[in-house]
Order: C-alpha cells, then structure tokens, then sequence
C-alpha cells in the first residue's frame, strides 16, 4: 500500500513539474523569435542593395542562418554576387564591394583592357544560357576544316562581362517572360587585351567558338585566373604563339593541361600560377 502511495506522489509531482516547468519551457524556446534583415523583393546579380529592397521580419531565431547579416550598414551599398529572392537572408557570400554589371565593367575601362563581343552561334556553346557576369571561361575554338577543337593559350582565362541577347539585352537586365521562359543570349562580352581581342575578332570570324565555364565564385579567387592569363602575355607572348594550330603535348591538345585540376590548384592555394602556355606551375 506504501509503496502504491509513494507511486501516486511521484507522478504527482512529476505531472506538476511537466505542467508548470517543462511545457512553458518547451513553449518558450518553440515561440522564441528574433528580428532579422532580409531581402523584400528580387534582386538580380550586380544590382546594388539599397533600403528599399530590405524588411525586418521577426521570425524563429532557430531559423536564422549562421552567418546572416543583421546590421543595415553591412548590406546597403553592397552588390549581389548572384540572383537573390525575396525572402532571402543575406551573408557575406552573397555580398560583394565590387560591382559587377556590365556599366560597371565599361566605366572602370582604362585603356589596359578592352570589351570585345564574340556570338554565340548554338545554345550550347553559350553554356545552355548560364553564363553568368564575373564568370571565368576558356575559350574553344572549333576548326571544323582543321577537324579540331582546341583552347589557345592565349584565351584560357577570361572574364566574362555579360552577355547579350538578339534584342540587345544584356544578362543583368533580362526578365522572364509570361510563359517562364528567358530569352537566350546571342553573344558574350570579355574582358580582353588588345591581342586577346584580336584573336577573338579573327576566331569568331573564321571558325566556331564555344564556352567552357572554368571558376564561378569569389572576385578574389577569379582574378588569380586572370593574373595567370596577364602572367603568360608578361613573359613574351607572340603572335606565332597562337597561330590556329592546336598545342600539343603527352596528353593531347592543349599542351597536356588539366584545366580543371589546375583550376582547383589556384582556388586551393596549391600554386599561385600557372604558366599558361607551358607545362608546369610555380
């Protein structure tokens, strides 16, 4: 009997402790909620945060990325590294200093580079329509009478501006049709030096182009792509340097070069570099 009354107590207690310390507990950490920044309304890649694409919103703090930007003056006047959405909580990654739309590019022009357009005769040499602005591409050159396809080691690494469709809109500035659809570029802006640009001018001319997307992330690792690209025109680069004719090497074309491993290389911090029109790194 003692112990069925010691029982009864227990539970007693225990169903006390659940209704009046437990459950407001529970309840508590469930309705928890924090205000956070966030976006209010789309933003595509290189547009400029301003106020008025920010809301406060209170929602569950459990629910707030790591990493999420709640202080105004870490937003505003920075620019979107790619397509953000409405309802979208901002980090760093999403956020740069730099701006990255094609005005941008032209404007900051000092006559050490150039912007050449080449077209883009296939939906699929253009990368399917996802080139995006700031992108990192190597440049094939398909020579249909040669019966090759090669990238010349002048046009490795090269940053892509935008891209533009038939209708004169470039890629920051396109908008999705009625149906869901997007209008498909026709041509894609680089930045390029005078001898660059003129190689593109003649390939476009003479043969058939196609995109391979090297590197599509931070500005810092891309311009260690595009230093390598400055570094092979630095030690002497000439016009017989890329001639039409395809590098060869042990590995086949392009002078036995794994573009994608040497691409991992930079972003990993294996080499600063390498020499893009050689064998090796440094």
């Amino acid at each position: 009997m003692k112990n069925r009354t010691v029982i009864g107590v227990i539970c007693m207690v225990l169903a006390v402790a659940v209704t009046f310390l437990i459950a407001p507990l529970v309840n508590r950490l469930s309705t928890d909620t924090s205000e956070v920044i966030r976006l209010a309304s789309d933003v595509k890649q290189g547009v400029q945060i301003t106020a008025d694409h920010l809301e406060v919103a209170r929602v569950k703090t459990d629910s707030i990325p790591v990493g999420t930007l709640n202080d105004p003056k870490e937003v505003i006047g920075k620019y979107a590294t790619s397509a953000l959405y409405a309802g979208d909580y901002l980090t760093s990654a999403k956020l740069t200093g730099e701006a990255n739309t094609a005005s941008d590019v032209f404007a900051s022009l000092d006559g050490s580079k150039v912007a050449v357009s080449v077209t883009i005769d296939t939906f699929a040499a253009g990368l399917s329509g996802k080139l995006e602005n700031g992108d990192i591409i190597s440049m094939i050159v398909v020579d249909k009478e040669l019966g090759k396809a090669y990238i010349p080691a002048a046009l490795r690494y090269m940053k892509v501006i935008t891209t533009t469709t038939s209708g004169g809109i470039d890629q920051d500035s396109i908008v999705k049709n009625e149906d869901g659809s997007y209008e498909i570029p026709s041509t894609v802006t680089l930045l390029a030096n005078t001898e660059q640009a003129k190689l593109l001018a003649r390939y476009n001319a003479e043969t058939t182009l196609t995109v391979a997307l090297v590197y599509r992330g931070t500005n810092e690792n891309a311009k260690k792509f595009l230093d390598a690209q400055d570094e092979y025109f630095a030690n002497g680069w000439t016009a017989e340097d890329d001639d039409g004719e395809p590098e060869t090497g042990e590995n086949g074309g392009n002078g036995g070069h794994d573009p994608v491993k040497e691409a991992n290389d930079i972003i990993n911090g294996k080499v600063d570099y390498y020499h893009v029109g050689e064998d090796g790194a440094e």
